[in-house]
Order: C-alpha cells, then sequence, then structure tokens
C-alpha cells in the first residue's frame, strides 16, 4: 500500500478557516481522514450546559480517531455568563459564544446543537434550574436531539446523581439526559415531534467522570478501573499534531470566556463511566457490540466494497484519480431507503467528490446584505483543477427557484466567472431565529419544531451548481457571501443577510433623568437601500412629554445614516417606562435596531434587536463630578454613570503615575481588573498612594482563581455568591455614611434587580473593613462581604462585589442611588 504524507501545518489551516472565515480547501491528508469518516457508519452525542463545558479533548477523539459522527448538545448558549472581549452581555454574549462553539466544533471536527433554554445566570441547585427553565420544554428539546441526530452513545459531562454540589444547569443537564434517554425511544412520548422524524433509543450511556468529580485521586482511580479509558493524548501524524493539541486549539475558541490557553500533547487519560444501555462487550471501546460499518445500512455493502478501498489504496498524490469510483459510490448513496445515514453520507461524499477534483464554487453579492423583495447582483466562479470530464448544466437560485441554463464545459484550471440578478422575494429577516420572539427569564420562543436545535439561523440565499462529472449528474449547493478585500486586512469573507429597510438606533439604552430637566435624546437613522423616505417617532410612557412628534427623514444612499434629536420631558414624580422607535417608510413600520458584533475568531454577526431604551425618571443625588474609571473585562457602566450627570474619563493603565489621579473624586475599577489588566500589579502604588490622600477607590468584583487586588489591608475573595436576584438584602449599620448620604437607601431600593445580586464576594477580610450588608441564597449561610469599606489614610477603599455592571444598563433605580454613595463617601 503505498501512501506518500503531505505534510502541512494544520495550524495554518485552523487559522484560514476559522479565524479569517474563508471557505476551507482540503489538503490530500483532509480529504483521506474524510475517507475514513465517511467509512464510518456511528454517532456519538455529548451533553452538558453551556459553551466552554463540552471535554474537546473526548470529542476531538471521538471525531478524530474513533472517526465517529459526534455532536455536542450545549442546552444554552451561555448567555448568562461575563464577556471578557468586549461589552456585550446577555443576549448578545449568548451570539458571540454561539459562534465560538461553531468555530471549536470546526477545530475538534464535531457538531453543534443547542436547546431553547435560557442562561439566566448562575444556580445552585437543579430544582431552581428546573423551576426557571420550562423543565418539559427543555427535556423535549433534549429529546428531540436524540431523535433527529441519532446518537449510538450518549455521554454526560456531568453526573446526575450529586444535585447541589455543582452548578445547577450542569446537573441538570445530565438529569435530563438521563430522562431523555429512556424515553426518546418511546412513540407515546412528544408525539407531535414524529411529524418530522421519527423515535430513536441510544444503544448506551454514559457519564465523562475524572477525579475532579471526587476531589480524592486515589479513590478515583481505584473505582476508575471498571470505566472505559481513552488516551485523548494519541498523535496524529496526518495532522502533525497530537489529540489534546487539537483539543486545545478548540477550546482556545472560547475567548470571550478567556479560555486561551497552551496547547498541551503528551499521554492523558480520560474515562466514561457506563451507566445504562447494552452492556459493553469490549470495555474500552464504547461503540463495541455496534455495528458501524458500511453493513448497518441496507445496500450499504456495495457501497462499503468501493469506499474502503479507497481508503486502503488512497493516492495522497493524485486524489482525483480516485474520482470515477467515488461517483459510482455517490450514485448508490443516493438510492439508499435509509433517509437518515443517507443524507448523512451524501453530504460527507460531495464534499470528498468536490475536493479530490480541486472544484472551487462561490456565489458572491455584491453588499453583505439586501432587504426583502429587492435583487442583487451575484458574481460566480466555478473551477474544475482535475482532468474529470465536467460540464455545468445550470445554476439555480434556490430562493427564487429560478434556474439559469449553462450546458458549459469547464475543463482543467479553466475559470468561468459570470454574474446574474437574483430576486430575493419576501424573506425573513435573517438575524438569529431564537431571538426573533421575546425570551422568558429561562426560555427562549421558538415556534417552529425543525429550526429546534440549530446552532444558527439557515443562510438565506444558496446557489445550486448543477454539474456533470464524469457522465454523473451532481449539484453542490454554495450560500451566498460577500467576498471582498480591504488593504490593511487582505480578502474578506462575511456572510450575505437579509435585513430591513430601514433600521434605528437609540443612542443611550438607559436614560436616567435626575431632575425635572428636559434630555436631549438621539436616535439613529440607517438605509438599507438607496433612495429611502419616511416619518420618525418616539413612543412614551404614560406622563412623559416629547417634542417635536415626528422628525422627517430622507436617505439617499444605502448604508447612509442620519441622526434626529428629541427633547424628551420627565414627569414630576419617579417613573420607570419605555421609549420605542418606529419608523416608517414605503407603507410599512420599522422598530429594529441593527446590531453588528465583528470579531476577528468569530464571522461578523447581524443581531435585530428592538430598538428601544429604559427611561428613569428618579430622585437622585450626588456630590462630586469627575470620575476615572479603570475598563477591566468590559462593562458600561462608566455610560450609566454619565447618565446621572458624571463627567467619566477611561484611564490607561499605562499612563497611571503619581500625578495624574488626584484630579478625580473616585477613582472606579471595571469588573475582574485584576483578573485581565497585567500593569495593574504595577500601578498598585500609585491607586493606594490615591486613597491615602483622600481619594475614593472602588474596586469591582475579580473572580477569585490566582488574584491579588492589592487591597491595603487584608482581603481574601471567594466564590460566594448570591444567585436570587430577590434575594433578602439586610442592612448591617443603617447609620453608616454610604448608605445615607447623599441618598438615603433602604429596602425598596433593592428591588427590581436583575439575574443576581453578586458575585465571587470575600469571604474574610481583617477588622479595618466594615460590611455595609448582609444577603444569602435560599437554604445557605448569611454573606456579607458584598460591600466592604475601609478607611485608608485620608481617603476610603471600597471592595464590592454587586453586580452593578448587570444592575446599572438595566435602569435599576436603587443600584444608581447606591453607587453615587460609594462616589460620595466621604464628601460630606
Amino acid at each position: 500500500m503505498k501512501k506518500k504524507i503531505l505534510s502541512i501545518s494544520v495550524v495554518l489551516l485552523i487559522s484560514i478557516s476559522v479565524f479569517a472565515q474563508k471557505p476551507q480547501k482540503l489538503n490530500s491528508n483532509q480529504i483521506y481522514e474524510k475517507i475514513q469518516k465517511l467509512n464510518f457508519l456511528g454517532t456519538a452525542l455529548y451533553i452538558a450546559a453551556h459553551p466552554d463545558d463540552e471535554n474537546t479533548r473526548l470529542i476531538a477523539y471521538l471525531a478524530n480517531k474513533v472517526k465517529a459522527r459526534t455532536g455536542y448538545l450545549s442546552l444554552t448558549r451561555g448567555d448568562g455568563g461575563q464577556n471578557l472581549i468586549g461589552p456585550e452581555i446577555r443576549e448578545l454574549l449568548g451570539v458571540i459564544r454561539t459562534q465560538e462553539l461553531l468555530a471549536a466544533r470546526n477545530v475538534d471536527g464535531g457538531e453543534q446543537l443547542f436547546s431553547r433554554a435560557n442562561d439566566f445566570g448562575y444556580s445552585k441547585h437543579p430544582d431552581e434550574t428546573l423551576e426557571i427553565w420550562n423543565k418539559e420544554e427543555v427535556l423535549s428539546d433534549v429529546v428531540w436531539a436524540i431523535r433527529t441526530f441519532k446518537p449510538d452513545v450518549i455521554i454526560n459531562r456531568f453526573d446526575h446523581r450529586t444535585p447541589g454540589t455543582t452548578h445547577g444547569h450542569h446537573t441538570s443537564s445530565a438529569m435530563l439526559s438521563v430522562e431523555a434517554f429512556d424515553i426518546a425511544g418511546d412513540s407515546l412520548a412528544f408525539k407531535d415531534q414524529l411529524k418530522y422524524t421519527q423515535s430513536w433509543q441510544p444503544k448506551r450511556l454514559f457519564h465523562n467522570t475524572s477525579s475532579w468529580f471526587y476531589r480524592d485521586k486515589a479513590k478515583f482511580e481505584e473505582i476508575a478501573k471498571d470505566y472505559t479509558k481513552f488516551d485523548i493524548g494519541v498523535y496524529y501524524p496526518l495532522k502533525g499534531l497530537s489529540n489534546n493539541e487539537l483539543a486545545s486549539i478548540a477550546s482556545s475558541q472560547h475567548l470571550c470566556q478567556g479560555f486561551g490557553r497552551l496547547t498541551t500533547r503528551g499521554e492523558q487519560t480520560e474515562y466514561a463511566e457506563f451507566l445504562k444501555g447494552e452492556p459493553l462487550k469490549d470495555k474500552n471501546d464504547i461503540f463495541s457490540g455496534i455495528n458501524t460499518t458500511w453493513n448497518r445500512v441496507k445496500g450499504g455493502g456495495e457501497i462499503g466494497d468501493i469506499l474502503y478501498d479507497i481508503e486502503k489504496n488512497f493516492d495522497f498524490v493524485h486524489p482525483e484519480k480516485h474520482i470515477v469510483k467515488l461517483l459510482e459510490a455517490y450514485t448508490l448513496i443516493i438510492q439508499l431507503e435509509d433517509n437518515h445515514w443517507k443524507t448523512i453520507k451524501e453530504k460527507q461524499i460531495k464534499e470528498i467528490i468536490q475536493a479530490s477534483t480541486g472544484l472551487y464554487l462561490e456565489a458572491s453579492a455584491e453588499s453583505s446584505y439586501a432587504t426583502p423583495n429587492s435583487k442583487i447582483n451575484v458574481d460566480m466562479e466555478i473551477l474544475n483543477r482535475s482532468e474529470s470530464f465536467m460540464i455545468l448544466s445550470s445554476i439555480t437560485s434556490t430562493i427564487d427557484d429560478k434556474t439559469y441554463a449553462k450546458q458549459l464545459p469547464i475543463g482543467n484550471n479553466k475559470k468561468f466567472n459570470f454574474r446574474e440578478i437574483i430576486n430575493l422575494k419576501d424573506l425573513a429577516y435573517s438575524d438569529p431565529y431564537w431571538l426573533k420572539q421575546e425570551a422568558s427569564l429561562g426560555m427562549y420562543n421558538v415556534d417552529e419544531q425543525v429550526l429546534i436545535g440549530n446552532p444558527e439561523t439557515k443562510r438565506p440565499v444558496q446557489i445550486d451548481f448543477n454539474l456533470i462529472i464524469d457522465g454523473i449528474p451532481i449539484t453542490f449547493t454554495k450560500n451566498v457571501v460577500r467576498r471582498f478585500s480591504e488593504r490593511d486586512k487582505g480578502e474578506i469573507y462575511q456572510p450575505f443577510e437579509i435585513l430591513p429597510l430601514v433600521t434605528t438606533k437609540l443612542k443611550d439604552k438607559v436614560l436616567i433623568f435626575d431632575d425635572e430637566n428636559h434630555k436631549q435624546v438621539s436616535v439613529t437613522v440607517k438605509a438599507g437601500a438607496n433612495f429611502i423616505s419616511g416619518k420618525l417617532a418616539l413612543e412614551l410612557p404614560e406622563g412623559w412629554q416629547i417634542s417635536p412628534k415626528q422628525h422627517i427623514f430622507n436617505i439617499e444612499k444605502k448604508n447612509d445614516q442620519e441622526t434626529f434629536d428629541f427633547a424628551v420631558f420627565p414627569p414630576k414624580n419617579e417613573s420607570v417606562g419605555k421609549i420605542k422607535v418606529k419608523a416608517t417608510a414605503n407603507g410599512k413600520e420599522f422598530t429594529k435596531e441593527l446590531v453588528e458584533i465583528n470579531y476577528n475568531h468569530i464571522p461578523k454577526q447581524s443581531v435585530l434587536l428592538n430598538s428601544e431604551a429604559k427611561v428613569v425618571r428618579l430622585n437622585i443625588k450626588k456630590v462630586g463630578d469627575n470620575i476615572g474609571y479603570i475598563k477591566g473585562a468590559g462593562d458600561v457602566v462608566p455610560e450609566n454613570l454619565r447618565q446621572i450627570g458624571y463627567t467619566v474619563d477611561e484611564i490607561n493603565p499605562a499612563e497611571i503615575n503619581e500625578e495624574n489621579l488626584h484630579k478625580y473624586d473616585a477613582i472606579v475599577l471595571g469588573i475582574r481588573a485584576y483578573n485581565v489588566v497585567k500593569e495593574l500589579k504595577f500601578k498598585q502604588k500609585f491607586l493606594l498612594d490615591y486613597v491615602e490622600k483622600g481619594g475614593n477607590l472602588i474596586v469591582q468584583y475579580n473572580t477569585n482563581r490566582g488574584v491579588n487586588v492589592g487591597a491595603p489591608y487584608s482581603l481574601s475573595l471567594s466564590r460566594d455568591r448570591v444567585t436570587d436576584e430577590f434575594a433578602e438584602v439586610r442592612i448591617l449599620d443603617e447609620k453608616h455614611p454610604i448608605l445615607n448620604y447623599p441618598n438615603k437607601i433602604t429596602q425598596d431600593d433593592f428591588k427590581g434587580w436583575v439575574q443576581e445580586r453578586g458575585l465571587y464576594f470575600p469571604n474574610s477580610w481583617s477588622e479595618e473593613y466594615t460590611p455595609i450588608l448582609s444577603m444569602n441564597d435560599k437554604g445557605e449561610t448569611a454573606k456579607e462581604g458584598s460591600l466592604l469599606i475601609a478607611k485608608y489614610g485620608k481617603g476610603n477603599y471600597i471592595y464590592t462585589g454587586i453586580s452593578f455592571f448587570r444592575e446599572l444598563p438595566a435602569g435599576v433605580s436603587g443600584a444608581y442611588k447606591l453607587f453615587a454613595n460609594m462616589l460620595s463617601v466621604g464628601k460630606k
């Protein structure tokens, strides 16, 4: 058997396909690995709760060593976490983490699935989790994933038998998986799903365990003697990487969670505990006794005879030599009676045929987006880089079912370019499907069953390239993209989107009125096409006034925008409500804001949110004007403080010195500043000097892992948190100035909070600190470290784990009052 291994840096390939978002072009090694995977008919599904919960080592092992079709079902999109790389939180963070998961799967070879569960934040027990989630709906989503993905084996990341020992979402994911394993094969359970799929009974269920779950390595090693073991450090010569190196690269895609990491290599063992199902015939093979050959499907034997021979005698130098046999196998695959395997294997073999011929197909639009009922120019490119006799018979626009006859012979290395005009019809917007309807605290609202579980919205416009290769008709479907270049970045690929004719944006998402004076509210109108005119108006809560009532806009060019100002007058008394923007053009109303998320490691994302802002008439007092803010992991607290009249300067940590801090009435450190801003360890002496000479320093929460916040007195961070936003808050010292000046803080100020009270509270501190508040989740001891203040020299040092970074953007009145008091301490 002749095999010449072509050496190529897989790291380079990953950087091309993931970071630059360019279409993947397979080399011979990768084609061969695709053939190996084509010849394995077994499926594994890994189940956990969040992005980053997945064990990329085991997923990579199953996908690349075993060659199994391997999926990761993440019950949530990670919406409730924090963001290390930018200000996006909640649903926008979920969009980022969704794409980071897809980037990770693109590296480790897995596939990605989701449920409709909304990550509402940290939960301490599955009872709470399943009460806030709609348990029955999330269970139905897990059953749906099993019935559509049809895994032979399921592997849970977490233990269903240990509620209360880890995040409630974690344990819930395992509990729901165990329940779904038992009922997915029952045709009486969730019967409505069977309109679109069939019941399915997996063969085995496992728990991917480790010594971490036992906290006792020696005890675990004794127990684990009977568990299935995997050496996930296995080396892949075709990649030039070991499995754990590949897994590290995949895990490093979770950049918004700070998961960038060094690669690891060498022998490493993972364990799977058998929970239920058919007993293993071979303890160390989770697929043992399951037919994973082509003989698994009716008519598969003949296909296997062809494809196993190609795998055995693969020509790495001239993979095109196998085209005739690959086409022969393709014609048999599309005749299979088993629609499940037919769909999977047809997609796989078409990818191999395209790569083996060096066939390049592309459909690039003239713009990255267009509006419904418009027309776009799409540039097509087709290039055959083999001696296979190839004819482009036609192309079809799947969106309007229009076919363009070509009957064009495509010779070796002869490129053809042509342009067609595509009619987009009345298409739905292509923003994330799970955000199209209002969500509850625990669930996203998705009515269409077949959408549930999909990682993202299907691309709105596709082109079918209908070819005949060596006499065999075959169609390749390509998403329309936008390909262009920038001089300082090179070639760029972006998804093509369907977006509204008009979008609007309020400059501020929370408007705080601290007196009866009006504020100027700015609204930007963006045109999605040329020559757009219409009217712009605002809807206000009862008791609020506006001038003028509306504006007229006329915008000549697509992508141009115009900003209009309204004077908004608050009522005399305290009031909370929403301003909603309504634009009217071409006889239609437009109420959406376009949010574009553009990071280098994921494709550009276009999200449509309601164009609205929270308005709060708040009787708030403040002392001092100038605030210095040192950004941490990313929040919008500076913008929120400007809303109540502070002048906020964002300080570059590198520029902190002995002189430039004392002009500020207070210095605030953003969330996780000591976790992510390396310069602070060298600048801490200047910050403490600022306090000692009379300044106020407010330090917001940091995670407790390996961090030193440089406090003036002993302070120990913990993982203590209060996740219930309705938890009782007890005031420890009602007379303390921080609760009385310039605003009186009462129990009413802790109403209406969102997601949580706070996190990573200190759990021990020296006597110099005064704890201000006490709170706890149900059934737990009191936590008094949420807000600590200490006199240091002439000034005050304040450490707080209260989640102001969530409460201020949500317009929580009491949070604004308390923060203003913190800034004003010592100023009376």
